[in-house]
């Protein structure tokens, strides 16, 4: 019989230092918009984490600011594969996968990403989803993103705006 040892966080690989400024958990608010749905507002929280892999982890959850009910989640990983080029693929429990590279510029205490999918996968039960397009921007203990999504026959447009500080 063996014994487990207790798990040492390592150190972030060297493939994604630059990214270290986004680990932990990151809570806000954000407003969700699309021409099919009514406006609404929503709370979020992200948590990054890593394994001492070339990768962060990657954990998003909402809640409808109305009423608290679960809203939407994804899961995924983020990936620095060059110094300036990064990639977030996530899965979605809508029977959505979503493959999304872009630029990765960095400054003083600010991360900055601009994404455009590659790759969505759809299931034979999803919504049709076209087109995805995020930027994160992290800056003085602050995470502001958008999200665009060309969805059910519309072209890409505006559907999420949050901004989120760390836990």
């Amino acid at each position: 019989m063996w014994a487990v040892a207790e798990p040492q966080t390592p150190a972030p690989h060297p493939d994604i230092a630059p990214l270290a400024g986004l680990l932990g958990t990151w809570r806000g608010a954000g407003q969700g918009d699309y021409p099919t749905i009514e406006p609404f507002g929503y709370l979020e929280e992200i948590t990054f984490g890593h394994l001492g892999r070339p990768f962060l982890t990657y954990r998003q959850r909402t809640r409808h600011a109305d009423d608290n009910r679960p809203l939407h989640v994804e899961t995924g990983y983020l990936r620095c594969p060059g110094p300036d080029r990064v990639e977030l693929i996530l899965s979605h429990p809508t029977g959505i996968t979503e493959i999304c590279e872009g630029k990765l510029t960095l400054g003083d205490d600010e991360i900055r990403m601009e994404l455009e999918s590659t790759a969505i996968g759809l299931s034979t039960t999803a919504k049709s989803v076209t087109a995805l397009s995020r930027t994160i921007h992290m800056h003085a203990g602050v995470i502001d993103y958008t999200l665009q999504m060309g969805a059910v026959g519309l072209p890409l447009q505006d559907h999420l705006a949050a901004s989120l500080q760390k836990v």
